[in-house]
């Protein structure tokens, strides 16, 4: 099942930035990024309360909401790079480069959470940089 929702996820982030290359036109993109990220607050709150998750605030500890919290900081700032990126440049080109986190994802990984960086991950990694650099430029 988490192969499904990853497929929606990569589905959806398709779709969100044609939808914004389109919709920022003559826009500022730090306007259109906070027009987007209010509408994904309004949509992730209603389905917290139509799931039930409320009753899980209880259970948070400062760990959780800290590092929840820098991870919202995170997006916060890719997003507001990624619309500024999309409105200065193509899509074909911002796309590809964004997904370079890939890659930095496997990287901070190992050194933060001590997975293990297998041949499998290095040679896919390497692919992955090599399709951005052919890609982008």
């Amino acid at each position: 099942m988490w192969f499904v929702f990853a497929l929606l996820s990569a589905f959806f982030a398709a779709l969100t930035t044609i939808l914004a290359k389109v919709g920022m036109d003559g826009v500022n993109s730090n306007l259109a990024t906070a027009i987007r990220t209010a509408v994904v607050l309004v949509m992730s709150w209603g389905m917290v309360f139509l799931t039930g998750a409320q009753r899980g605030i209880q259970s948070l500890t400062r760990t959780h909401i800290l590092f929840l919290i820098l991870s919202g900081l995170a997006t916060g700032a890719s997003w507001l790079c990624y619309y500024r990126a999309l409105q200065l440049g193509n899509v074909s080109q911002v796309a590809p480069i964004d997904k370079l986190s890939i890659v930095l994802t496997l990287i901070m990984a190992f050194v933060f959470l001590k997975e293990p960086l297998t041949a499998k991950s290095l040679i896919a990694g390497g692919l992955i940089t090599a399709g951005v650099l052919v890609l982008a430029f």
